[in-house]
């Protein structure tokens, strides 16, 4: 059986509540927030409390409140502030969350709801009082987004969902530059791994691939997969080798060729050391339609 792999969440924005929001003077109580709230403060003053640090607010700035927040909204005067309640990474329960409301403040009841923070998501650090860099854009894209989603069919809501994307993106590359440069990812060495099986293939020139060192292509490499290249190709190659023993007629030394083998009887030694018994065994042994 494969090692198994990490995952990370996908990113998938879906865009739960939107409005206009035209209000007097107004104030919405406490509450805990399980997804993303995005607000613009068009015309008015607001003061907004969030994790108990007091924020103000003016025509033309934005608020950015993440899951797991403590917040009270208040208008002090009459304002217009289109907003966005949305999360980010999928959720397969995700029409089952929804928008806090004045009260709710423990959600133990609704962890398998809570989105990821953007921190917990990309590691970047983004504030509540959030300034992209190109905000006339940002708001365009806004306003954009409410309106689509008022429009009743697909196409206007997956344009909905690209504005979004575009807003998330926007509001990243502001703070990315806060982050100290990232670890390499090795997520294409599986597909890689998969799609070239029946090849020879050196740590050199998996490393050379990543733009690594041999020595720190390892070191990351055994750190997401808990073991060596080296280990992790041999164990996929046996995976195939044992699928093809119980689903094909192909013969041993063309399971041997096609697993990247050096020859039958090396493909027969690491067999039997990593399953206990011999590939004719095995075939024995597993329900193949073949050799019924």
């Amino acid at each position: 059986m494969l090692l198994n792999r990490l995952h990370a969440p996908s990113i998938v924005p879906f865009i739960r509540e939107c409005d206009y929001a035209v209000r007097k003077p107004w104030s919405y109580p406490e509450r805990r927030l399980l997804d993303y709230l995005l607000v613009y403060i068009q015309e008015g003053t607001c003061c907004f409390w969030v994790d108990h640090q007091k924020l103000m607010f003016y025509p033309g700035q934005f608020c950015l409140v993440q899951p797991g927040s403590l917040l009270v909204l208040e208008g002090l005067t009459r304002t217009v502030t289109p907003y966005l309640h949305f999360d980010i990474a999928y959720n397969v329960n995700r029409e089952d969350s929804f928008p806090t409301r004045p009260g709710q403040i423990d959600l133990s009841a609704y962890t398998h709801l809570m989105q990821p923070t953007i921190y917990d998501l990309f590691g970047i650090r983004v504030p509540v009082n959030v300034q992209p860099q190109n905000p006339s854009i940002i708001k365009e894209k806004l306003l954009q987004t409410i309106e689509l989603v008022k429009v009743d069919n697909p196409i206007s809501h997956l344009k909905a969902q690209h504005a979004m994307l575009e807003i998330i993106i926007s509001i990243l590359e502001a703070y990315q530059r806060d982050v100290p440069s990232p670890t390499p990812t090795l997520n294409w060495i599986t597909s890689y791994f998969s799609s070239h099986l029946s090849d020879p293939i050196s740590v050199e020139d998996m490393a050379e691939r990543a733009n690594l060192s041999v020595s720190r292509f390892s070191f990351l490499f055994k750190q997401r997969y808990g073991t060596s290249p080296h280990q992790y190709l041999l164990q996929m190659r046996i995976h195939h080798a044992k699928e093809l023993l119980s689903n094909t007629e192909l013969s041993h030394e063309s399971i041997s060729d096609y697993c990247g083998f050096a020859d039958l009887h090396h493909f027969s030694k690491i067999f039997k050391q990593r399953t206990g018994t011999t590939p004719g065994e095995h075939r024995k042994t597993t329900k193949n339609p073949f050799n019924r």
